[in-house]
C-alpha cells in the first residue's frame, strides 16, 4: 500500500486529469516512467491514480501542486508520496476504500522536525514543532506563541534574594513550596551581598544581578533552583547598577535586567544573558519612554514586561508600562499604563497575567493596591484587589496558579516578614501565607514556574 510523508504543516488537495509520461510521449497510464529516474528530483504538479513507481534515488515522488486522491487503485503505490510545504491533500471515499488505508506518517529511524533559527520559524498551526537552533530546543506552537517543550521537572519552588538588611539578608536565599503554605526556610547562600539586585530564573538556575556590596556593583551571580548550595560567579552587567531589585525577569533560555541607577543617574539600559551559559551581560535595547529605576518587571514566554519606576535626578514617579519580544533584541515599545504613578513595587506573572503589587507613591506615602495585566495585548492595567498594607520595596513571584507578595517596609521605615498570596485567575484581596526567615526590604523573588517558561 502506498504510504504518505506529510510535509509539515500540510493540508493536501489536487484533481487532474490525463496521463503523464516520463521517458514517453504517449502514456499508458496515468503516471508512467520509463526507465525510472537516477539522481534527478521528480516533481509532479499532477495524478489520480498511480500503478506502480518504483526506483526513486533521491526522492521517491514530490508534488509542487495539490493532490486529491478521490478514485482508483492508489494502493498499488510503491515508495513514498513526499508532499511540499503548503500544499494539501485529500483522500475521496473511493480511493480509501479500494487501498483500504492510508499511513500519513513515514519515520524510517528517527523523526527530524523542521529547523532553523527564530527568525525562521515558519507561518504555524496550533501543535506544530520546530527545533530552534538559536536556543537548541524544541519548540510547539500553541496557537499564539512558541513555546520551548522540555521533560525539567519543577518543584514550585519560589525564592527570595538578598536585600537589606545587608549584614544579615543579604547574600541569603529563603524559599517555599508555591503550592501549600508556610513559612520559608533557608535555601541557599550567595557568594557576594546582593542589597538592591535583580533577579530571575528558569527551571535549572536562579540569578541575580547588580545592587550593592556596599557599594555599587555589576556582578552576576547564580545558584541551582532545585539544589540550593552555594551561589557562584556568572559574569557582569555592562554596567554598574543599582536600585534594580525588581527589574529582572526571564524565559527559559534568557534572563533580563531592565533600568537601574548607575551611582549618578538612571539609565534606560536593558542587559541580557543567556541563562544555561556563563559570561557578560549583552546589551538588548533600550527604554523607549526614557531612563528609570525601581520599577518592576516580569515576563510570558514571549514578552519581558516592566512598568513604573521613577528618573534621577527629577525623583518623579512613573506609570509607563512597556515591552519587548524576549526572543529578539531591540527597544521597548509602550503597552499602556499602571493605574497611578507608581515605583519600587512588585512583579509577577503566570503565562496570561501580570501582577504589580504595592509600591510607593508621589509624596512619600505607599499603597496596598494591586494590578493586573493581560500580556498577550497592550492596555492599561486593571485593578486586582489589596495587599493587606500598603508598603514599598517588597518583592513578589509565582507560578501558573498563585503569585507571592513578602516583605517590603512601611511608612515609616518599619521592615517586614510577611508573605502573602493571591490566586491569579480571580481578583481580590492577598491573603496570608507565611512568614520569611527575617525581615527584609530591597530584595527580589523568582521562581523555578514563573508565566516566562515555556514548554509544559
Amino acid at each position: 500500500m502506498a504510504e504518505i510523508r506529510q510535509g509539515y504543516l500540510d493540508d493536501y488537495t489536487q484533481i487532474t486529469s490525463g496521463n503523464i509520461g516520463i521517458g514517453t510521449s504517449i502514456s499508458n497510464e496515468k503516471l508512467e516512467i520509463i526507465g525510472g529516474t537516477t539522481a534527478q528530483e521528480l516533481d509532479v504538479t499532477g495524478i489520480s491514480t498511480f500503478t506502480h513507481v518504483s526506483g526513486f534515488i533521491k526522492k521517491h515522488t514530490d508534488y509542487t501542486g495539490n493532490i486529491d486522491f478521490d478514485a482508483g487503485d492508489s494502493g498499488t503505490l510503491s515508495g513514498e508520496i513526499v508532499v511540499g510545504a503548503g500544499l494539501t491533500m485529500s483522500v475521496g471515499t473511493a480511493a480509501t476504500t479500494s487501498q483500504g488505508s492510508v499511513d500519513s506518517l513515514k519515520v524510517s529511524q528517527m523523526f527530524q522536525p523542521p529547523s532553523g533559527g527564530t527568525n525562521q520559524r515558519p507561518p504555524a498551526k496550533t501543535g506544530a514543532i520546530f527545533y530552534n537552533f538559536d536556543f537548541k530546543t524544541i519548540e510547539f506552537f500553541d496557537g499564539n506563541s512558541w513555546n520551548q517543550v522540555d521533560n525539567i521537572s519543577t518543584a514550585g519552588r519560589a525564592v527570595f534574594v538578598g536585600g537589606s538588611p545587608a549584614t544579615s539578608a543579604g547574600n541569603t536565599i529563603d524559599t517555599v513550596n508555591m503550592s501549600s503554605l508556610g513559612n520559608a526556610t533557608n535555601f541557599a547562600t550567595l557568594n557576594v551581598i546582593f542589597n538592591q539586585g535583580g533577579s530571575c530564573a528558569n527551571k535549572t538556575r536562579g540569578l541575580i544581578a547588580g545592587g550593592e556590596n556596599p557599594s555599587i556593583q555589576n556582578a552576576i551571580s547564580y545558584w541551582n533552583m532545585q539544589g540550593g548550595g552555594t551561589g557562584l560567579d556568572f559574569g557582569n552587567l555592562t554596567g554598574n547598577r543599582r536600585r534594580t531589585q525588581e527589574n529582572g525577569c526571564s524565559s527559559s533560555t534568557r534572563g533580563m535586567w531592565i533600568g537601574g541607577f548607575d551611582g549618578s543617574n538612571t539609565v534606560n539600559i536593558i542587559d541580557y544573558v543567556e541563562i544555561s551559559t556563563l559570561g557578560d551581560a549583552i546589551d538588548f535595547g533600550d527604554i523607549n519612554v526614557g531612563t528609570r529605576e525601581s520599577g518592576a518587571a516580569l515576563s510570558s514566554p514571549v514578552r519581558a514586561i516592566y512598568g513604573g519606576g521613577r528618573n534621577q535626578p527629577a525623583n518623579l514617579a512613573l506609570n509607563d508600562i512597556v515591552f519587548v519580544n524576549i526572543s529578539s533584541k531591540g527597544n521597548t515599545t509602550t503597552f499602556g499604563n499602571l493605574t497611578r504613578l507608581l515605583f519600587s513595587q512588585s512583579a509577577s506573572a503566570n503565562s496570561v497575567r501580570g501582577i504589580f503589587a504595592g509600591g510607593g507613591l508621589p509624596g512619600g506615602t505607599y499603597t496596598d493596591e494591586i494590578n493586573f495585566i493581560t500580556m498577550a495585548s497592550e492596555g492599561n492595567a486593571t485593578d486586582f484587589g489589596k495587599l493587606t498594607v500598603g508598603s514599598q520595596y517588597l518583592a513578589a513571584t509565582a507560578n501558573q496558579t498563585r503569585s507571592l507578595i513578602a516583605g517590603g517596609n512601611l511608612d515609616g521605615g518599619t521592615k517586614l516578614n510577611t508573605i502573602e498570596y493571591i490566586t491569579i485567575s480571580t481578583t481580590g484581596n492577598a491573603q496570608d501565607f507565611g512568614d520569611l526567615t527575617q525581615v527584609r526590604q530591597e530584595f527580589s523573588g523568582c521562581s523555578d514556574s514563573h508565566g516566562g517558561l515555556g514548554g509544559f
